[in-house]
C-alpha cells in the first residue's frame, strides 16, 4: 500500500473524513443486511468483534440493535481514538498491531463482522492476513460476515457513493478511486482496491472459513429492513439498476 492510500485510511485525515461521510446506500443496502445475519446467530451474552471498526458508528449500532457485547478493532489510533471519544456502546476498542488485535485471545468472539475493511488492502496476501486473525478471533462454528462495494459496479451514481469510473472494468487488486457523499455536501474521494466477489471464497477456504455464502442486497428487501424513513425518502433509482453492495458471509471451521 502506497503512503497515500495508508494515509487516506489510517490517518488523522482519513479518520475526520470517515467520521462525516452520509453512508446513505450503506445504511439502506448494507449494514441493515449485516445486522440481519448476525441477528439469526448472535444476541445478549454473545461477543461481537467489529473489526476495521472506524470511527464506531457501525458498532456502537450493533451494539444497541443486537444486544450483543461489542469489541471494536482498527488498525488506526486516529479512528479508534474518534470511537472513545463519541462514547458509543461499545465497551472495548483495541488496536490491531502488526496483523494482531491486542488484548484479544483466540477463539473469544462468537461473531465478526468487516465492513469495507477489504478496499484498504493492496493484496491476497493482506487478505489472507486479515482473514486468519479473524479466524483466530472466532470460536470454531463462529460466523463471519464482510461488507464490500462490488466493483462490477463500477461508475454509477449512487445516493452516496460511486465505485470508479463509468464504463471500468477492475480486476483483483486493482486500484480504483471511490468517492463518498459527505454531510457538508461534498465528495470525498478515496483511494480503494477492487476485491471481485469471485476472489474472496477460496482466501476464505484457505484461511479456516466454509459454507461462503454472498448475497446482494436489493432496495425490495431493504423496505422491509433498513429504517423506514431512510427507505422511503428517495426514490433510488441507481440502487433498483444494479444493487452495489455484497454481503458475504462464512462460518469457522
Amino acid at each position: 500500500m502506497s503512503d497515500r492510500e495508508r494515509a487516506a485510511w489510517s490517518g488523522p485525515e482519513g479518520a475526520r473524513a470517515f467520521a462525516s461521510v452520509v453512508a446513505a446506500t450503506d445504511w439502506l443496502l448494507g449494514y441493515p443486511f449485516v445486522f440481519r445475519s448476525l441477528a439469526e446467530r448472535i444476541g445478549a451474552g454473545h461477543v461481537l468483534v467489529d473489526y476495521g471498526c472506524g470511527p464506531g458508528t457501525v458498532a456502537a449500532h450493533a451494539a444497541r440493535v443486537l444486544g450483543a457485547r461489542v469489541l471494536g478493532v482498527d488498525t488506526s489510533p486516529q479512528m479508534l481514538e474518534l470511537a472513545r471519544a463519541a462514547g458509543s456502546a461499545v465497551a472495548e476498542y483495541h488496536l490491531v498491531e502488526d496483523g494482531r488485535a491486542v488484548g484479544l485471545a483466540d477463539g473469544c468472539a462468537d461473531a465478526v463482522m468487516c465492513n469495507h475493511v477489504l478496499a484498504s488492502l493492496p493484496d491476497e496476501a493482506a487478505l489472507l492476513s486479515v482473514f486468519g486473525e479473524v479466524r483466530r478471533l472466532l470460536r470454531p462454528g463462529g460466523l463471519f460476515v464482510l461488507l464490500a462495494t462490488d466493483p462490477a459496479c463500477a461508475g454509477t451514481e449512487y445516493a452516496s457513493l460511486r465505485i470508479g469510473e463509468p464504463g471500468a472494468v477492475y480486476g483483483p487488486g486493482e486500484r480504483v478511486t471511490v468517492r463518498l457523499l459527505r454531510t457538508d455536501g461534498t465528495w470525498q474521494e478515496m483511494p480503494n482496491r477492487a476485491w471481485p466477489v469471485d476472489v474472496l471464497p477460496p482466501l476464505l477456504e484457505r484461511a479456516g472459513f466454509e459454507g461462503v455464502a454472498h448475497h446482494h442486497p436489493t432496495v425490495a428487501e431493504a423496505l422491509l429492513v433498513a429504517d423506514p424513513d431512510l427507505a422511503h425518502s428517495r426514490p433510488w433509482s441507481a440502487e433498483r439498476a444494479a444493487p452495489p453492495l455484497v454481503v458475504t458471509t462464512a462460518r469457522a471451521r
